[in-house]
């Protein structure tokens, strides 16, 4: 048999492959009947309990942050197939982000190919934030709002000029072969580090995220816009005043972080050592009371959103630096 012959054997072969392959996976294409979103979401519609058991939100919030999103999920139908309505790919995120379940798991679940949901899960989380984040996340832009943080700082923390507390916390992820050893951290595993500064209702001000889990929180805070914003003054924080009527000292306002961050005018952390007098261990005591609520907040993220409680498997575009 000559080359010529052998070449029309194998076009041949690969024809008849290509005439088996299907357009959609047999599990895929009775999404519409047996999936998740059209079985189940109902039922989970008619009881608002199990409905946040599964979601870990509301029925309005998931609602309305449906029309936030909405527009900007929407695709069009074409003649090939049926595009994936913006509910059912905001329903499969945040089933995903709510329970910390793998990819293969929702595949079917909810009928929907591999692939896809990588794909949804990508495109969803980034509409969110681009959409949301100035809206729920936004760096406060007067006098007005940082005073109002630090009364909260000084009713609850009983800590006066408090603006903020800030720490990193690694986000665990999935070694790839292709990444050095600049993600291993301090305690042995891959990551990266998101950085935070919360105020005292454990909301996030300002975060970080992106950065090498060798890296530590210090450094990290000295290379973010957040700390060139409070060097050159444009954070509009308010002037150094007395702690109280009475008093002459001015005090600034300030950030308070643990032990791994260097002392400034505005950030501020506890006294080392063990053998310290008792004005130093009542400061101590009062700077752990507002730092404590950047841990918290931590804590908060991390049983609300249960992906964080497992290695993440990034994709390759996933290790962009993000400041904001």
């Amino acid at each position: 048999m000559d080359v010529n012959s052998l070449a029309i054997l194998y076009w041949y072969y690969r024809r008849q492959r290509r005439r088996k392959r299907l357009w959609l996976n047999p599990i895929v294409q009775r999404r519409s009947t047996v999936g998740a979103f059209t079985t189940l979401m109902q039922q989970l519609r008619n009881d608002p309990q199990i409905f946040f058991n599964y979601f870990r939100m509301t029925i309005p919030t998931f609602d309305n942050l449906l029309k936030k999103v909405e527009k900007d999920l929407k695709k069009r139908d074409t003649n090939m197939r049926k595009s994936i309505r913006p509910e059912e790919k905001l329903a499969i995120c945040i089933r995903y982000l709510a329970s910390g379940c793998s990819f293969m798991e929702l595949h079917y679940t909810y009928r929907v190919g591999v692939s896809t949901i990588n794909s949804i899960i990508v495109e969803v989380t980034n509409v969110i934030w681009n959409n949301l984040h100035q809206e729920f996340m936004k760096l406060p832009d007067t006098k007005y709002e940082w005073e109002q943080i630090a009364d909260a700082f000084n009713t609850k923390a009983n800590f006066p000029h408090c603006i903020g507390a800030v720490d990193g916390k690694h986000i665990r992820l999935k070694k790839s072969n292709q990444s050095g050893s600049m993600y291993i951290n301090y305690k042995n595993f891959f990551s990266i580090v998101l950085l935070a500064v919360v105020d005292s209702n454990y909301r996030f001000i300002y975060i970080s995220v992106g950065s090498y889990g060798k890296e530590c929180d210090s450094s990290i805070f000295k290379e973010c816009t957040f700390w060139k914003r409070l060097n050159d003054g444009s954070l509009d924080l308010p002037e150094a005043r007395p702690l109280s009527t009475g008093l002459e000292s001015r005090v600034p306002f300030v950030i308070v972080g643990d032990e791994g961050f260097g002392l400034h005018y505005n950030l501020l952390r506890p006294y080392g050592g063990t053998h310290l007098d008792k004005n130093k261990r009542i400061f101590n005591y009062r700077l752990t009371r507002a730092r404590r609520y950047v841990e918290c907040a931590f804590g908060i993220l991390a049983n609300k959103w249960r992906i964080f409680h497992r290695p993440l498997f990034p994709r390759k575009h996933q290790y962009s630096y993000l400041d904001s």
